[in-house]
């Protein structure tokens, strides 16, 4: 994964000029923005690597927070702004730079205690505040202190006994430092998805279940159907998947979790037991939120290649509504783009992300959910360095093609789809057949 810098957010565009108070203190003007903007990640336990709670936590940071924010190093955001607006854009406003700025320049003064904030509180352990299911791997899987650890679905039954509406989910690795990603997945009963691992054992598959020569490389939608359904990501930098007003994503009755692990060695044997914390939605949902992604598994990086473009196109064969975009490569990842093309001949930029970073994969909630009517074509356009050039690159004279390692590559663009409640989600991805003679009569 390599090495991360943590800081606070900060505002695209040059040295902050907005005004300031005349004294800046931790307690009255530093804390406010810390508790608003950083603490959900510098805190115990969560991504950051030091805690910004107290004053004497904040205050030996002071001046990597000024740099952090003069130089744009932060915040984990790297969407193009001009093109759509995201709810959980993490950019600070130009005053709260100001001040943050102001405070490291000033020698970091704590300020009155006495007029201090009350601490936040927190669900220990949890984004999404107190689970009220956790669904968690039965024993701990040690993971090697070195070689390459292939990747490893472990299926967990959920034991539920009734089809259950899931507001927020949040997948939850045991030991951040061995663990590069969690894909949860449920499988319903009746599903042949890794019909070969038993309940609870740790499962390596002979085959990759993603192959290249699928569509001749124009692009598909993976698990838009019943066999298995994508509920929840771990990424380093990402978020809870949450859902808005109205919506949920469906679990049915008596289904598996199926928690496929990325385990990367870092020289020292370690125990892992990951998990996911469940809200469930307090009534019966409007629409269906389902989650899946356009891949391209024929891709070709040649070697050398600094900026070499790849695309995945699908149709959409229903009308639909997008929630979120989450765009995914490996190291050698260089800036992405979403692009929707609509029956009427008009085109958009949904999302551009020109400087692509591993190491902080986020999902793009949009404010405005997309409408996309039947028909439309969703472009998903990404772009590699493989050159010399590019420090995070493993073989710049290896042509590269997808494989589940961060020295290969893919091209996964996630998208959250909202559907009518009871329309099958095979409907997304291809047409309906006809309706018979006696159906159309009926």
């Amino acid at each position: 994964m390599g090495t991360r810098v943590f800081a606070l957010p900060l505002i695209f565009g040059g040295l902050v000029a907005a005004a300031t108070p005349a004294k800046v203190t931790f307690h009255e003007d530093v804390l406010p923005i810390l508790q608003n903007r950083c603490q959900g990640c510098h805190r115990p336990g969560e991504a950051a690597p030091m805690a910004l709670l107290t004053y004497e936590q904040a205050r030996p940071w002071a001046k990597a927070i000024r740099e952090a924010v003069l130089s744009k190093k932060m915040p984990p955001w790297h969407g193009d702004t001009p093109h759509g607006k995201f709810v959980n854009d993490r950019r600070l406003p130009e005053s709260e730079i100001a001040t943050l700025t102001a405070w490291a320049d000033a020698g970091a003064p704590e300020g009155d205690r006495k007029k201090t904030l009350p601490a936040l509180q927190f669900s220990e352990g949890w984004r999404i505040g107190t689970p009220e299911a956790i669904v968690e791997m039965p024993a701990e899987y040690t993971v090697a202190a070195t070689g390459t650890i292939q990747y490893t679905w472990i299926v967990v039954p959920t034991g539920f006994t009734e089809d259950r509406w899931v507001e927020k989910l949040e997948v939850r690795p045991g030991s951040r430092n061995v663990v590069h990603h969690i894909v949860v997945m449920s499988r319903p009963p009746g599903s042949n998805y890794m019909k070969a691992a038993q309940s609870g054992i740790p499962f390596v598959p002979t085959r990759n279940p993603i192959k290249p020569g699928v569509d001749k490389g124009i692009g598909v939608f993976n698990f838009l159907n019943n066999a298995v359904e994508i509920v929840g990501v771990y990424v380093p930098g990402g978020d809870p998947y949450e859902t808005k007003s109205g919506q949920a994503r469906l679990i049915k009755a008596g289904s598996d979790l199926v928690f496929q692990m990325h385990y990367t060695a870092n020289g020292k044997e370690t125990p892992d037991r990951s998990k996911v914390g469940i809200v469930f939605a307090k009534e019966p949902p409007k629409e269906r939120v389902v989650n899946t992604f356009i891949m391209n598994p024929n891709l070709r990086i040649p070697p050398g290649a600094p900026d070499h473009e790849i695309q995945a196109n699908v149709t959409v064969h229903a009308d639909v509504t997008v929630n979120s975009l989450f765009p995914h490569m490996h190291v050698r990842g260089k800036g992405f783009e979403y692009r929707a093309h609509y029956p009427t001949g008009e085109s958009e930029l949904l999302l551009s992300v020109p400087k692509y970073d591993f190491n902080w994969q986020t999902t793009y909630y949009f404010t405005n959910p997309v409408r996309m009517p039947k028909g439309t074509r969703i472009q998903a356009i990404a772009r590699y360095d493989n050159s010399p050039n590019n420090p995070h690159n493993p073989d710049p004279k290896a042509e590269v093609t997808w494989g589940d390692q961060t020295w290969e590559e893919m091209l996964a663009g996630f998208v959250d789809f909202v559907i009518p409640v009871d329309m099958p989600v095979s409907d997304i991805a291809r047409p309906r057949p006809p309706a018979t003679t006696a159906a159309a009569g009926q």
